[in-house]
């Protein structure tokens, strides 16, 4: 008999009777995004690491409240979320924001030649100082939808926005970030 892995939702009623062990099975395919999601608020390596960190294990304590069947995912970035707008708010922290530590551009199947490398690598240091240029509202949507990979309903979870907020801040931060590079993106 061939035993198969336990769901999600199998895993969430093991963790919510107390299975440290399931709850770290949950958490693990999440940490990373949970890292950089915290990493796009805060804007600092240490603080999201402790924000995410920190954030896990509210989520841990939070657990029983956390609604059967619904995706753990965006329970989760949320519950980081808030912890790293939480310390970012407390220390004041506005560093630059590197989002290469977040997310690298892709580069395409092929290897570039030096010539694009350096190209590409122009055009990339310009999208993240526009990018930078941003309100703060305008670079946490596009972070989410872009460089996380987020849905708009994950997207609206995590940074506690209604779905259609979501797609109209979106569209206008994405204009603006067009206006910014001059209508290349």
């Amino acid at each position: 008999m061939v035993s198969r892995p336990p769901t999600e939702d199998e895993l969430v009623e093991r963790a919510c009777g107390g299975d440290g062990a399931a709850f770290a099975a949950l958490v693990r395919d999440h940490q990373e995004i949970a890292f950089r999601t915290a990493y796009l608020i805060t804007r600092n390596a240490a603080d999201a690491e402790d924000a995410a960190q920190v954030g896990l294990t509210k989520a841990w304590r939070a657990l029983p409240r956390f609604r059967r069947g619904a995706p753990l995912r965006p329970w989760l970035l949320a519950i980081v979320a808030n912890e790293a707008r939480n310390r970012r708010r407390a220390e004041g922290r506005r560093e630059g924001l590197a989002l290469r530590a977040a997310h690298e551009l892709p580069s395409g199947d092929a290897a570039p030649s030096p010539e694009g490398r350096a190209l590409a690598a122009e055009q990339r240091a310009e999208l993240l100082a526009a990018l930078e240029r941003l309100s703060e509202d305008d670079r946490l949507v596009l972070s989410c939808r872009y460089l996380l990979d987020l849905g708009e309903e994950e997207t609206a979870q995590v940074l506690s926005l209604r779905r259609g907020t979501v797609k109209s801040r979106t569209s206008r931060a994405l204009d603006r970030l067009r206006d910014r590079l001059g209508g290349d993106v």
